[in-house]
């Protein structure tokens, strides 16, 4: 039934492209009756037949018509297989394409070939540059668009007789099945802001995905998983379905009015619940993400679990800056998002007869993002807008949920309930800097144990000329982690030359005072000040020269993450600077256990205060019945992993709440705050390795040894 096969191939990139696309449809057909082609389950749906119809169409009107003189392949095949296009004339009405029953589906077939040969004579031709070659990719897509609803119809279908029957051996997925993914935090923070969503000018998308445009987002989390059917067994055991508080009225409506009580497609059995799929009746697997449900039961879900829809500018600047941080955003299910499908500011229709593909949906429907197991390889992309009325549920739909992000103590609270209710007992050392905090690590930094900061600060004046004839004239440096960019300026003042200068840090009042102090130091330096998390940036100002980028990471910084973390951080700031890219990393080298720990355990106490103020930031901000002198402070050297470790051991045994969660210490139990992390060059070189990275030199310093190593992509 593959009629391509037939075909003789041409050369041309066009060509192969072409077939490959249109061979999918009737493979998929190619095993279904003549009766499974025909028939048509509801007015939503449409026959297997007329989406072999209808795509050939497509390009026969789209574009071959464009040609003077054309004969169509059968004039009245023209109304048959026309879609909504009102410009193109007469058309069925879609509850009546099931009607169509001449002509057969062997004809329709072989309307099909006599398609692909006009085409591929005419793409031998050369298509015209601009609006054609749009059309033709176009053509494509709206293809594979209609070989996903071709499944999703098929399966209603399928659904809707007695004998539960299988449409294949097992379900087409064209990447294949992916195992679930481990190791991964609940949720995934971002920092909002003015982010860029929407399609660029690079690869093809449809004119609805545009134009590209500025949205402030506030903070906010995104799940790293989608809900999965077992997430869904306890919404229902919880009565959710039975519970008005939890719906949109209209949604509330829909549930009296069509009776729902699960998701499409899901039936109680004796022994639990069956779910019908394209491989025919199974059994729900509470591991697999949740399918076909509606946006009101996304959204009635969203609430009963205490958290939200995203909205679709959310879930797409988590698509581009999450990183593997987020799994199944794309292969799984369409995701629902809270966002109504209306145009973007400036969006114009595609001129000519395709204006009438998006743009005149704009109305009472919602998006969803990413992509389903079922669409085709080569057909997602982070900016897709997909969209469907909020009742709808046969389409191969899911659900992934976001939140607010937790501001101040709140935020505080949760994290530090999460760490404390782990085994052992950790936090991250982000919580030390409050204002007392931040004090008394400035303080640490003039201690004579403490020598990582006088080190560093030498090697940097020493090296500066070396690294700024590496960068080369024209580069923008990009600083990690800047605070108030004292450092930087020792390579400020000996690269003279940069285009672009780009503070990073998570504290708006720093980079307003580092602008400031650069702006007056150096009046013809470009500074782009950036806020964020700079451990999950994936951006920069969309007006950073392009010139060669610099990463500058100093401050041994690199030895506060794990190893993975560390890793992960590097890999992104590779992604992120792109080919030709340079990175200036500063590390602390191994050295004597005794120079290490009492770097971190001072004769003075300093560093001893700075880890207890986490104990009294949790009395102070949070209200807890805990106090410093509860504990003591204790800093190691672990050889095994190469760290100098902090901790805050109870002195005696304690319990208090917590966020809601009972929290024990028992005498002698220790409460991990921070690890340091030390380095060796064979270190150094499996960092760089892992990451993406190249070695160029490391450049240490005279003992107790840092080092700057310097890395190109």
């Amino acid at each position: 039934m593959n009629h391509l096969a037939k075909v003789e191939a041409l050369p041309s990139r066009e060509a192969m492209r072409y077939r490959d696309v249109r061979a999918a449809m009737p493979r998929l057909a190619e095993t279904l009756s003549p009766e499974d082609l025909l028939a048509q389950s509801m007015p939503d749906a449409s026959p297997g037949k007329w989406h072999l119809g209808h795509t050939s169409w497509f390009f026969e009107a789209m574009i071959l018509a464009r040609q003077d003189g054309y004969e169509p392949v059968d004039p009245r095949l023209q109304t048959l297989f026309n879609s909504y296009y009102e410009a193109l004339g007469e058309r069925v009405a879609r509850p009546e394409r099931r009607l169509i029953t001449r002509p057969s589906v062997a004809e329709v077939l072989a309307y099909r070939a006599e398609i692909d040969r006009r085409m591929l004579k005419r793409l031998e031709e050369g298509l015209e540059p601009g609006v054609e070659t749009y059309l033709f990719e176009l053509g494509l897509h709206h293809d594979q668009q209609h070989q996903e609803l071709f499944l999703s119809d098929l399966l209603h279908l399928m659904s809707r007789s007695p004998l539960d029957p299988a449409a294949y051996p097992e379900e087409p997925r064209p990447a294949g099945r992916r195992p679930p993914r481990e190791g991964l935090s609940d949720w995934v923070a971002f920092d909002g802001g003015l982010v860029d969503v929407g399609a660029d000018d690079a690869g093809f998308a449809f004119d609805n995905e545009g134009p590209r445009h500025r949205v402030w987002l506030e903070p906010y989390e995104l799940a790293s998983g989608l809900v999965t059917n077992g997430d869904w067994l306890r919404f229902i055991d919880d009565a959710g379905y039975e519970r008005h508080e939890l719906w949109l009225s209209d949604g509330w409506a829909a549930v009296k009015a069509e009776g729902w009580t699960a998701p499409a497609y899901w039936r109680r059995e004796a022994d639990g619940w069956s779910v019908m799929t394209l491989a025919g009746r199974v059994s729900v697997d509470p591991d697999r993400p949740v399918r076909h449900v509606s946006f009101y039961e996304a959204d009635a879900y969203a609430r009963w679990a205490g958290a939200r829809l995203p909205t679709e500018a959310e879930w797409e600047h988590a698509a581009t800056a999450a990183g593997d941080r987020v799994a199944d955003l794309f292969g799984e299910v369409w995701q629902w998002t809270a966002s109504a499908y209306a145009p973007y500011p400036g969006f114009a229709p595609t001129p000519g007869t395709a204006s009438e593909y998006n743009g005149k949906f704009m109305a009472n429907q919602v998006v969803l993002r990413g992509s389903a197991f079922a669409t085709p390889r080569g057909h997602e992309r982070a900016s897709y807008r997909n969209f469907y009325y909020p009742h709808q549920r046969w389409a191969f739909t899911g659900v992934r949920l976001a939140r607010n992000a937790a501001a101040g103590d709140a935020a505080f609270a949760r994290e530090l309930r999460d760490g404390l209710t782990r085994t052992p007992k950790r936090t991250s050392p982000k919580w030390f800097y409050d204002a007392r905090g931040s004090e008394l690590f400035e303080q640490i930094t003039r201690l004579p144990e403490y020598y990582p900061t006088r080190q560093e600060l030498g090697l940097l004046r020493a090296a500066a000329p070396a690294l700024a004839e590496a960068m080369g004239p024209g580069a923008v440096l990009v600083e990690y982690g800047s605070g108030a960019s004292e450092k930087t300026r020792l390579v400020l003042d000996a690269a003279r030359d940069l285009a672009a200068y780009v503070p990073i840090d998570i504290s708006p009042s720093a980079l307003e005072g580092a602008e400031t102090r650069l702006a007056a130091a150096y009046p013809g330096l470009k500074v782009l000040p950036v806020v964020g998390d700079f451990l999950s940036l994936e951006w920069l100002p969309d007006d950073t020269p392009a010139g060669r980028r610099v990463g500058f990471f100093p401050g041994s910084t690199i030895g506060n993450l794990e190893a993975d973390e560390q890793v992960a951080f590097m890999r992104s700031a590779r992604a992120l600077l792109g080919e030709g890219a340079m990175f200036i990393l500063g590390v602390d080298l191994i050295k004597d256990e005794r120079t290490l720990v009492a770097a971190y355990d001072d004769a003075q106490g300093v560093t001893a205060a700075f880890n207890l103020n986490l104990i009294a930031r949790m009395r102070d901000d949070l209200g807890l019945a805990v106090d410093p002198a509860d504990f003591r402070h204790v800093a190691l050297w672990n050889p095994d992993r190469a760290r100098i470790e902090m901790h805050l051991e109870a002195v005696r045994p304690l319990a208090f709440r917590i966020d809601g969660a009972e929290v024990r210490f028992e005498a002698g139990e220790r409460l991990h705050t921070e690890s340091s992390h030390k380095f060796d060059g064979a270190m150094i070189e499996r960092l760089a390795q892992a990451s993406g990275w190249r070695l160029d030199r490391v450049i240490e310093s005279e003992a107790p040894k840092v080092a700057l190593a310097l890395l190109r992509a």
